[in-house]
């Protein structure tokens, strides 16, 4: 390769960067920075051109353009041997005892995940690239609490899920320039463990993030062929699963997998990040209101249409479509909501297995075997891919627009409040995934909370006991409940006010902010 760039690292000093941040992978993010930046920046230029045309009424629909593509008869490359079988992933944060928790838990695949579920500061990234390149090479253990952590014989497939095009990496500059976060993850791990993962048998395996377009597809194509390239890798050593998590994306899935089709390993339904996408999408229309979250559940239409057509849009191009998460954990010492948990996760993983999808997720090692034990009483055969379930199915544009019906009720007001403070809090403190109410919450559950609260105050909308929801209600409601949890726990108080002035500010703000994470991630040490 020949470098014209110069490469300046603004961080604190951590003990192992040595390993991570070597001249050659240097080098090499400089190389995918000087490249693919310009393209990138296009493409974030043109969602807000795209939002614009949203919030003067255009309302999404599947693109005329590539109606040829939609129709015509064409397949992803043939899956490798490590992802026939996806009956049970398990996602989780980077951090070296989850690394080898999820990699033993039997699941058939971990995502190791440097976007929703880990919070970006620099240790954190650095400690989570070298807790990867230990896990590749089985060297990856840890002592603590009295116990010693090692891998099994037979551990899960690594996938690693970059963070998305939108958020940069400021500790690391190229001539002034912060690099994305999505090609410093990605670029990292490829540059570090491709080779040794071909020298195993295995691939170098990926999920992508918040796609809006299958132009953004296109992009990655271009990123993962000039790695193969430039590694000198065969082509397709590098595969990704793409979230359809934005709504934009639902109109595009056929579109997405032809442009990564050398590079493709399926979809997934990432459901959270798209009701938030919903909110997001459809913020100017006072008819798209959501009710609480926690009725906007995967059995309503509109959800429901989104995750068969997805596996119709997979099953048709060879593809596997992998359900979405289950955020429950297990609930200790109280045996009536364990069970209730239980069952919940049962029901869900049922419908998934029973609609068509390969596989599910789940948030947390003590689920891993009951959603195996659904998709092994559901799904004999390692994957659904060749079934004719959803083969007839035929969903409009307005299928997937129109929100269910519900209500806006008290409690849910007060949970959206309370889960977005507690999840800033613990992301500002370094933490991404942090178990809330017995719900293992992320990034884009306090998303989807605090757009909900936005989207309601400025839509004039009340509660189904009459009371008016307004952005200066809800910061009084903000402030309340970060005075009782300070006094709960007075050693968070400074996280706390930080998250709650957040909050309020992206609350009552007259136009809505695309990320909590863009402005949280100034605030983040």
């Amino acid at each position: 390769m020949t470098h014209t760039f110069q490469t300046r690292a603004r961080h604190a000093p951590h003990p192992q960067a040595g390993r991570v941040l070597t001249p050659g992978a240097l080098a090499f993010l400089e190389e995918l920075h000087g490249r693919f930046n310009g393209g990138r920046e296009a493409l974030l230029a043109a969602r807000e051109a795209g939002q614009a045309r949203l919030d003067a009424g255009a309302l999404p629909d599947f693109l005329p353009e590539t109606s040829s593509i939609r129709t015509g008869e064409w397949k992803i490359a043939p899956l490798p041997g490590e992802l026939q079988d996806r009956r049970v992933e398990i996602t989780g944060p980077v951090d070296r005892k989850m690394v080898i928790n999820a990699l033993n838990s039997g699941a058939k695949i971990f995502m190791a995940d440097f976007e929703d579920a880990t919070s970006p500061s620099w240790d954190n990234l650095v400690q989570g690239q070298l807790n990867l390149m230990d896990a590749v090479r089985r060297t990856i253990s840890l002592e603590g609490g009295g116990k010693q952590y090692r891998l099994n014989e037979t551990v899960a497939t690594l996938l690693v899920r970059p963070r998305g095009l939108h958020l940069p990496e400021k500790h690391l500059t190229v001539n002034g320039e912060a690099i994305s976060g999505a090609l410093f993850d990605f670029g990292l791990y490829a540059y570090h463990n491709a080779h040794e993962r071909l020298r195993q048998g295995l691939g170098t395996h990926f999920y992508l993030p918040k796609l809006e377009s299958h132009l953004e597809a296109r992009w990655w194509n271009e990123v993962f062929a000039f790695t193969e390239q430039a590694l000198g890798v065969p082509v397709g050593t590098l595969r990704a699963t793409v979230l359809i998590e934005t709504i934009l994306a639902a109109f595009e899935m056929h579109e997405i997998l032809y442009e990564l089709r050398e590079h493709s390993a399926g979809l997934n339904c990432g459901r959270w990040d798209y009701i938030f996408s919903y909110i997001k999408k459809l913020r100017s229309f006072g008819d798209r209101i959501l009710p609480d979250r926690a009725q906007v559940t995967m059995s309503t239409p509109m959800m429901r249409n989104y995750s068969r057509l997805a596996i119709q849009t997979c099953h048709k191009r060879g593809a596997p479509a992998v359900g979405g998460m289950s955020a429950f954990i297990p609930v200790k010492n109280d045996p009536e909501a364990n069970a209730r948990a239980f069952a919940q996760v049962r029901a869900d993983k049922e419908r998934e297995a029973g609609d068509g999808h390969d596989g599910t997720w789940v948030a947390h090692p003590g689920m891993v075997q009951l959603a195996t034990e659904v998709f092994d009483r559901l799904m004999p055969t390692p994957n659904q891919i060749a079934s004719s379930k959803q083969q007839g199915l035929l969903v409009t544009a307005a299928d997937l627009l129109t929100p269910p019906t519900g209500t806006i009720t008290e409690a849910g007001v007060n949970t959206n409040v309370d889960v977005s403070l507690q999840y800033t809090a613990a992301w500002l403190e370094g933490r991404g995934a942090v178990p809330i109410h017995n719900l293992m919450e992320d990034a884009a559950t306090a998303e989807i909370s605090r757009a909900q609260l936005w989207q309601w105050a400025h839509h004039g909308q009340r509660t189904d006991d009459g009371t008016p929801i307004t952005p200066e209600g809800l910061t009084r409601l903000i402030a309340a409940h970060r005075d009782r949890l300070r006094r709960e726990q007075p050693e968070r108080a400074d996280p706390l006010s930080q998250a709650a002035d957040l909050l309020q500010t992206l609350v009552a703000s007259e136009t809505f902010a695309d990320f909590l994470t863009l402005p949280g991630y100034q605030r983040l040490k």
